[in-house]
């Protein structure tokens, strides 16, 4: 796993997968590696009234329910869509889903404007298809039909951002539960073997782009993934990631929890004051997800790492806000530099603290890029 950019969860919980389904006793829908208990065990964690011999790690933080509507629907007839804001953790989810489903997570279709049917279908091995014409052997199975071959999860990312022609591809497959290759003259229908679903996620943002049809949406349970809140949650989603960059990175740096407070802090209230906005121009570009929230800390942590003094400051974690946020010039900068005169200025003289030099550092950067 060391020499990969970034495992997939199957590999990178390989351990905890193999350990789970050798005490697993529960019963499993059709070739399922774990049974559903297990699997929800698996992505929430283990708790002591579980009663197992070994911790299990949390890996998604969200409400119970969604996981479990999430789990039978990928036991029923029907797709899974996972729809909510940027940075909810959908794809996260999906791929949690699938890697404790049937242990490949990577049967993926990634919708964009340039998706066509073949993407979700079948393709054609040019050279192959002069030399002998078409065959089975020619064609190239989308990750789609791949996994309806093998019977496991295929995974269709951004659907919406995909045609409506190429989305409707997906009715009869989800429906029919096979594709039908007209070009061969026999061997000409690819079924689906038990165990296929997919799993789509949606930008619920995107809605008006390409809009799904009725019949597809019929196909899907929707599964809605709400921005998290709470602060004690997303304090420990942002947590969780933290520990697991430094793993990754092999960096040993220190973190303050005062700093993790502000940079919660920071984004409840430019959440707030974009709730308050009376038109987009007031309105950072940013959607101020959580995962936005952790690609600033990775910034800054990074940044201390290399060019700091191995320990993360408030002035170098104000600067990677600043500069992760500021996408307009001038209207980002204008809004972020209104925040730090109205609301930390004030909060650094009544507070003191690490907000101070949070301001300092805000500004600095502000100057240097305006």
């Amino acid at each position: 796993m060391s020499d990969l950019l970034r495992a997939p969860a199957e590999i990178k919980y390989a351990e905890e997968l193999d350990w789970l389904e050798s005490v697993d006793d529960n019963p499993k829908p059709f070739s399922w590696r774990l049974s559903p208990k297990m699997i929800r065990l698996f992505i929430l964690g283990s708790e002591r009234a579980d009663g197992l011999d070994r911790e299990i790690s949390q890996k998604w933080f969200g409400d119970r329910s969604i996981v479990e509507r999430a789990i039978v629907t990928l036991a029923s007839d029907r797709g899974l869509l996972l729809i909510g804001d940027p940075g909810t953790g959908k794809s996260w989810l999906a791929e949690l889903l699938a890697a404790a489903v049937c242990r490949n997570s990577t049967l993926v279709v990634q919708g964009t404007a340039g998706t066509t049917e073949d993407h979700i279908k079948y393709s054609w091995n040019v050279s192959m298809v002069i030399a002998k014409g078409q065959s089975r052997e020619s064609m190239i199975p989308s990750p789609i039909m791949t996994a309806m071959e093998t019977g496991v999860i295929g995974r269709f990312e951004e659907l919406t951002r995909s045609t409506s022609d190429v989305q409707d591809a997906l009715i009869s497959i989800l429906s029919e539960k096979y594709i039908s290759v007209p070009e061969l003259d026999s061997d000409n229908i690819v079924f689906a073997k038990p165990g296929f679903s997919v799993i789509a996620t949606a930008n619920s943002r995107d809605r008006g782009v390409n809009d799904l049809s009725s019949a597809l949406k019929r196909r899907f349970n929707f599964v809605r993934i709400p921005v998290v809140t709470n602060k004690k949650s997303e304090a420990e989603i942002v947590r969780f990631r933290t520990e697991e960059l430094l793993r990754r990175h092999r960096i040993e740096l220190d973190v303050p929890p005062t700093l993790l407070d502000v940079l919660l802090q920071s984004f409840a209230d430019l959440r707030a004051s974009a709730a308050a906005a009376g038109s987009d121009d007031e309105k950072l570009e940013s959607a101020l997800s959580t995962a936005e929230q952790i690609g600033v800390l990775e910034d800054a942590i990074l940044h201390s790492n290399f060019f700091g003094e191995r320990t993360l400051t408030a002035r170098t974690l104000a600067s990677s806000l600043v500069g992760s946020l500021a996408r307009r010039e001038p209207e980002d900068l204008a809004i972020l530099n209104k925040y730090l005169h109205g609301v930390v200025e004030p909060r650094s003289k009544e507070e003191g603290g690490s907000w101070p030099e949070f301001l300092e550092g805000g500004r600095d950067t502000i100057a240097t890029l305006s």
